[in-house]
């Protein structure tokens, strides 16, 4: 009950806070969606990714065993989902809407905050958090957005499309800084770093102002549930399988059982928003998979103290 209250209050609460103000925002103004969401698509997130990328050590005694278990469970993660959207028999756009729903987490501003409260004592369960944010983004702006791109165009359209995602550009940069320990003068830092810590409110106040927009009884469909449900319930099901298969125990295991039960991403959203596909679906399974995990995270979160102490 404590945990529940705690992840409420200090996560969901929120998140929820920014998601009303964006609604009332948005029906007093009006905002321009699309313009909106070319703001966070060409200056906020790119920034966000670059130092996210750049200002993180990685731990390399644990960077292994972590890397396996990510390709391990993000690979079933991308097949369960491929399974289930041709089950469920979706058209190209609500599959693409789907798979990216079920495979990318919510790992940066529900995910570190978790870590943090959990792991309080055990710094190492907050590195490897930190470490799974760098791998979700790397997914995100791969997987997450060859899926959008390639529902509406194909072949080379999808590359050019692909490359010319200044998200893609700042990881690449933000690696590639990193490993060769670049420093960045604070003429261009600075500004940078304005730019990132604006990144979650304006991604979840926009999110907020695209969700006043659609009828809430719309949210209530299938396709929702069986995502929530993939991505909260089954997902952290086939993370233990995993754990328990690599032989992993301890905090590992326990923040990696943890992590694999956060919430859809909220650049799912951004990104169906940013190219106009099944936004709206895009937009509800986010808000309805954040609201229902401060319920099943509590549960994973108890779960875990029972296995691996």
């Amino acid at each position: 009950m404590v945990y529940l209250s705690m992840i409420f209050f200090k996560i969901v609460a929120p998140i929820l806070v920014l998601l009303v103000i964006g609604a009332i925002l948005q029906r007093k103004f009006q905002f321009n969606l699309k313009a909106l969401s070319h703001l966070i698509t060409y200056c906020f997130m790119p920034a966000a990714v670059f130092i996210n990328i750049y200002e993180t050590s990685i731990e390399m005694s644990v960077l292994g065993q972590i890397t396996i278990f990510i390709i391990l469970f993000i690979g079933s993660q991308m097949l369960l989902s491929q399974l289930l959207a041709k089950l469920l028999k979706l058209d190209k756009k609500e599959s693409a809407v789907f798979k990216n729903s079920v495979v990318l987490i919510n790992s940066g501003n529900y995910g570190i905050p978790v870590a943090q409260m959990i792991f309080a004592t055990q710094p190492i369960g907050v590195a490897i958090q930190v470490i799974l944010v760098i791998f979700q983004n790397m997914t995100t702006y791969t997987y997450g957005l060859y899926n959008l791109i390639s529902s509406t165009k194909s072949g080379l359209a999808i590359v050019r499309d692909f490359l010319k995602m200044p998200i893609v550009h700042a990881l690449i940069l933000g690696a590639a800084l990193n490993y060769f320990s670049v420093p960045i003068p604070e003429t261009f830092s600075i500004p940078l770093e304005h730019i990132a810590d604006g990144f979650v409110a304006v991604a979840l106040i926009t999110l907020g102002a695209q969700l006043s927009t659609i009828e809430m009884r719309t949210m209530f469909n299938k396709t929702i549930f069986v995502s929530c449900f993939t991505r909260l319930v089954i997902g952290p099901a086939v993370a233990l399988l995993i754990i328990f298969t690599l032989g992993l125990d301890g905090v590992v295991a326990q923040s990696l059982f943890i992590a694999s039960a956060f919430p859809t991403s909220r650049n799912s959203s951004s990104l169906a928003l940013e190219y106009d596909i099944e936004s709206a679906t895009a937009a509800q399974t986010v808000l309805f998979s954040t609201i229902i995990s401060c319920l099943t995270v509590t549960v994973v979160i108890y779960i875990s103290t029972i296995l691996f102490v």
